[in-house]
């Protein structure tokens, strides 16, 4: 279900290498969806970036969220966390038929306590406020952050093996729906969100499929980037092919002609992948790219090559 009255949350801008500076706050990249949670006792919401409702599909944050006794719209990341406490997107896609599996909301940002809207305050306001107001337990976290120090903190992103920081100016206001300059996602690990556009027939003892064909939007129209051939276990193929299935189309969604790779059966382009991948090619494909998981949480339309 979608809700039709829906706050769109803010967007960061891919933002290159790490740095340092006093201007500037820096949090952990969490490898997860993001949410908005709406407290007002009685009346919790929690939903996606593009209004789908997460509450039934995530019910223990649900439940973790409305014992807060909160009147507050809060903004951050629902993720499954492994045996070492890091957040795994793979992790993520298993929840539904794996109770045992941790889940955590980390929440970065408030948008408005007891009716008061507090989106025009700069975020180190916000931040403080969101800190005094919330009172954590096992699945509700707050988001932490340091200061200045960028180059030191993403380090330790490289030591944890962390998907990257978010470098955030400590006066920006927040901006609902809007992607701003002010928000940078600094990467450790090359991933892309790709459109599965087609799939290949298994070969030897494998079922459903054999790879994934991928593309992104660029201006406007579908780029092919590459096949994603890994990444998926036995469940993972079952449930991929389950949702590709209902879409298969007689031609080709992309108008330019794609390295022979075997038959192809084609999809319309609704499906979005997480991809994690070495590096980009000359030819703009993606060299080795892994399968992570589907996001439910993005529209074919929003995904676009990310800059480097």
């Amino acid at each position: 279900m979608n809700y039709m009255d829906y706050i769109k949350p803010m967007f960061a801008t891919s933002g290159g290498k790490p740095f340092s500076s006093g201007d500037w706050i820096f949090e952990l990249k969490l490898d997860g969806f993001r949410a908005i949670a709406e407290l007002n006792k009685g009346k919790e919401k929690l939903y996606s970036r593009n209004g789908l409702d997460f509450s039934k599909d995530y019910p223990a944050v649900f439940s973790a969220l409305k014992k807060l006794n909160l009147k507050a719209i809060l903004d951050g990341e629902i993720v499954a966390l492994d045996k070492n406490n890091s957040p795994s997107f793979q992790l993520l896609q298993q929840t539904m038929i794996d109770p045992s599996i941790q889940l955590a909301y980390y929440v970065f940002d408030i948008l408005q306590l007891n009716g008061k809207d507090l989106t025009r305050l700069p975020l180190i306001e916000r931040k403080e406020i969101l800190k005094k107001s919330l009172q954590p337990n096992e699945v509700i976290r707050y988001s932490d952050h340091i200061e200045k120090e960028g180059k030191k903190f993403f380090e330790l992103v490289i030591k944890k093996n962390i998907e990257g920081m978010m470098a955030k100016k400590k006066d920006s206001l927040y901006m609902p729906g809007r992607r701003s300059a002010d928000w940078l996602k600094v990467k450790h690990h090359h991933e892309q969100e790709a459109i599965i556009i087609g799939f290949t027939e298994p070969k030897g003892g494998r079922k459903h499929f054999g790879s994934l064909l991928l593309a992104v939007y660029h201006n406007g129209e579908l780029k092919y980037v590459g096949n994603a051939g890994t990444g998926f276990n036995d469940q993972g193929l079952k449930d991929v092919f389950d949702k590709m299935k209902p879409l298969t189309v007689d031609r080709s969604p992309v108008k330019e002609k794609i390295p022979a790779t075997g038959d192809v059966t084609w999809i319309k382009p609704k499906l979005v992948s997480n991809i994690k991948f070495t590096e980009w090619t000359n030819g703009g494909q993606m060299r080795h790219p892994v399968f992570l998981g589907l996001r439910k949480d993005k529209s074919a339309r929003e995904v676009i090559k990310e800059r480097e």
